[in-house]
């Protein structure tokens, strides 16, 4: 860890030296890209002056204490300074690691939220509209923007398929971890013998693709107009604003009503068809290195099942970290900050491991 810090060091004071130099600031492409770099590790090289600076004068409490010629009372203080000494050096230190964690350049994305109805009929849609609204909340507390991109919605309150864009600071970094299977256990509105009943939903959270990311050849897909239909079929558009695109390489298609205009449409579904093809190429690309799956936070997999909503127990239980609540009225109100607390301190320590 020493000399990969040593190293940055040696790095962030040749790039100074660069951005000192007249002819770069006439390079504005270069001059970006030294700037960009160069502010990336100013945090990380400032905790570890501070971090060298704690050993020189553990190293200085040191020679005082073993000077048997000094005065007892000073060689007591060297002592006691030593002891809080010792523990800023495990404080920086543990900064250091957590600094020196590689970041996942998706985390400054905006998503697109996709949540499905599984197992369980009416019952897993009507959850489907629950979980949606949970996310909302907790969306609104974030201060994000959530904007519907298409939904199928059934007759008494339900959605088969729930699909949204949500934009604001971090919401890929909080809730990337939301992807997989969640099920949930309670008593169905439509069931009288007050049996409990067990039904799932699927939960897709994928980072929104920029065009220079992921580039869609216009021959690759197919565009079709409908007018758009609400719950049972029933037209609720008298023109063809309604659009679905198939990619036909891939056959992935993407359909949105949301909007009026056809145009409005087509833009919403060409952004979460861009994001499902990144999302299938970094599928694609973790199945390639599936032996190292051990070191994340579950599979990844979208059927994996991550957690168990039960109603009547007032009970969350996510499986992936073995972390059980008992206070779900308040979690389906958007309070989900100690979830998403408890999966990134996972997160970090998983990448802790790996940092020398």
């Amino acid at each position: 860890m020493l000399n990969r810090l040593e190293q940055l060091e040696k790095r962030h004071q040749e790039l100074t030296e660069r951005l000192s130099n007249p002819q770069i600031l006439s390079q504005q492409g270069e001059y970006q890209k030294l700037v960009k770099e160069h502010g990336e590790h100013s945090k990380l090289l400032q905790v570890f002056a501070q971090y060298k600076r704690a050993l020189e004068d553990i190293a200085k409490d040191e020679v005082i204490i073993k000077d048997e010629a000094e005065d007892k009372e000073l060689r007591d203080l060297a002592r006691q300074d030593q002891e809080e000494l010792e523990k800023k050096r495990v404080e920086l230190e543990q900064k250091i690691r957590l600094l020196l964690i590689p970041k996942d350049p998706k985390d400054d994305k905006n998503i697109i939220l996709e949540i499905r109805a599984g197992t369980g009929g009416e019952e897993a849609a009507l959850f489907v509209a629950d979980l949606f609204r949970m996310y909302g909340k907790y969306a609104e507390k974030e201060r994000w923007r959530v904007q519907m991109i298409n939904a199928h919605p059934t007759g008494i309150g339900g959605f088969k398929e729930a699909i949204a864009s949500i934009e604001g600071k971090g919401v890929y970094s909080k809730l990337k971890h939301e992807s997989g299977t969640h099920r949930v256990q309670r008593i169905p509105r439509t069931e009288t013998s007050g049996r409990i009943h067990t039904s799932a939903v699927t939960v897709a959270v994928l980072p929104e693709a920029e065009e220079i990311e992921v580039e869609i050849n216009p021959e690759d897909i197919r565009v079709d107009v409908f007018r758009s239909s609400g719950p049972g079929g029933q037209s609720v558009n008298t023109t063809d604003s309604a659009v679905r695109i198939t990619h036909i390489p891939t056959g992935i298609v993407v359909s949105c009503q949301d909007e009026k205009s056809q145009h409005k449409n087509k833009a919403k579904a060409m952004k979460v068809l861009r994001a499902r093809l990144l999302d299938k190429l970094e599928q694609e690309q973790q199945a390639e290195i599936s032996r190292n799956r051990k070191n994340q936070i579950g599979s990844g997999d979208r059927s994996e099942r991550v957690r168990t909503y039960n109603f009547p127990q007032n009970r969350l239980t996510d499986h992936r970290i073995g972390l059980t609540l008992y206070k779900l009225d308040s979690i389906m109100e958007g309070e989900l900050d100690e979830l998403v607390e408890a999966m990134t301190l996972l997160d970090q320590e998983h990448a802790l491991a790996q940092v020398e």
